[in-house]
């Protein structure tokens, strides 16, 4: 079946590179050099999917082409190079249309292929004939394509919690977003929901950041009410990163409610939104529980660990969440078995994460994650196994619609047999 075409601006180099993979995908990219030839590109070809376009070398040229994009009633995403420096005035943090996406040089072909997929996948654009009808697996007609005017789907709301500290939630949501954002091509939010003793922000060298306690309390006087995109700010490995307040002495202004609705509003804008959450079982973790797609449960192989995680399966019956829960087996090469540890606590282990702490630490310590400082360790391989499984769920529309995680990954076995602890 003909694939949708592929307008790329981009220098010589790249588009040979790029269009190389996009014929291996089956798609048809066509190289446009100006506005002028992009415009006249457009009144001729009705199948073009995804533009994608150089506003970091050609910024000026590439704002006159995105305005073309959605000329005339069109509404054809766009991915954009962009350079940091670039991102306020692109309105790309919080304020572009949710099925735009960006990214940062250098980057793979391959990684850009993939993305222009799933795009495409997310946008459901059909794919135009030369005759002007729509093919749509095998049927044809002479209707006008529309579908590219529906809402992408919502993005996924993963909570990574366990109501014992120390069990690596915060190791394990950084790394998790690092990983969809950067090997994933992933618009991810990485959200400090906890007041207390959250460390997000330090872990990622951020200091000095603009909280939500900051915005909303500045909304008081301005009257402007700030999304949770508009307030975030972007770590260098292009993951957005949110925190709720700098002391738990001024949260006062964090009503629960408005908190849950906010998150819940920037998955139009993310396809993930991490939550890392402080561990008790108060309002505002309840709150946004109930708008969870997916709650991760960091377990280390003890007995404190352990014991907290089988409390919160029984709390999960009470709040109607257990089917979104999932163990992460973290430090899994500690000698006790993943299947000992599925059977007493009673929840699956979608994923287990071997023991690297030092590796985690000098990441942090540099500000990054260790997924872009040691991409090549063993664990980072972990973490992928981890996200492949969450974007697996996703993907196959089953997380949260009847069977959610603990149907799936039931029947008290280890889903990485290859990492079964002895």
């Amino acid at each position: 079946m003909p694939r949708s075409a592929v307008a790329i601006a981009l220098p010589p180099a790249e588009y040979a590179a790029v269009s190389a993979q996009l014929v291996e995908a089956g798609y048809e990219p066509i190289e446009v050099s100006t506005a002028d030839e992009l415009e006249a590109l457009l009144q001729v070809r009705h199948d073009i999917g995804v533009a994608i376009l150089d506003g970091e070398n050609e910024f000026d040229r590439t704002l006159e082409m995105y305005a073309l994009l959605h000329d005339e009633g069109r509404n054809i995403p766009a991915l954009m190079v962009v350079a940091v420096r670039a991102l306020d005035r692109m309105s790309l943090a919080g304020r572009a249309r949710v099925n735009d996406e960006y990214f940062t040089r250098p980057y793979s072909a391959e990684s850009l292929r993939w993305r222009v997929e799933a795009m495409l996948i997310r946008a459901e654009i059909p794919v135009e004939d030369v005759s002007g009808g729509v093919i749509d697996g095998d049927s044809r007609d002479a209707t006008p394509a529309a579908s590219t005017d529906r809402e992408p789907p919502r993005g996924q709301i993963v909570i990574v919690f366990n109501p014992k500290g120390g069990v690596g939630k915060t190791t394990i949501a950084v790394n998790v977003a690092a990983m969809l954002q950067i090997k994933k091509g992933q618009q991810v939010l990485l959200v400090d929901c906890d007041t207390v003793t959250g460390h997000v922000a330090s872990s990622l060298g951020l200091e000095n950041i603009r909280t939500v306690a900051d915005a909303w309390t500045e909304d008081l006087n301005t009257g402007d009410a700030e999304t949770f995109a508009e307030i975030a700010s972007r770590h260098q490995n292009g993951v957005s990163v949110l925190v709720m307040a700098e002391s738990p002495l001024h949260t006062e202004i964090l009503e629960p409610k408005r908190v849950a609705e906010a998150i819940t509003e920037a998955c139009h804008v993310f396809d993930w939104v991490i939550v890392d959450m402080h561990p008790d079982y108060g309002p505002l973790n309840q709150v946004i529980f109930e708008r969870a797609d997916k709650i991760l449960v960091p377990v280390t192989p003890d007995v404190p660990a352990i014991r907290a995680a089988v409390q919160l399966r029984e709390v999960a019956v009470e709040l109607d969440i257990r089917d979104r829960l999932a163990m992460v087996v973290n430090r899994a090469n500690s000698g006790v078995s993943v299947a000992d540890m599925e059977r007493t606590v009673g929840m699956p282990a979608l994923a287990e994460v071997r023991s690297a702490g030092m590796l985690f630490v000098r990441a942090a310590n540099e500000g990054r994650s260790a997924v872009e400082r040691f991409p090549k360790e063993k664990v980072i391989e972990d973490i992928e196994s981890l996200v492949d499984r969450m974007m697996a769920t996703r993907d196959s529309g089953e997380a949260k619609s009847g069977q959610g995680f603990m149907g799936i990954f039931s029947g008290g076995h280890n889903t990485n047999p290859s990492m079964r602890a002895s």
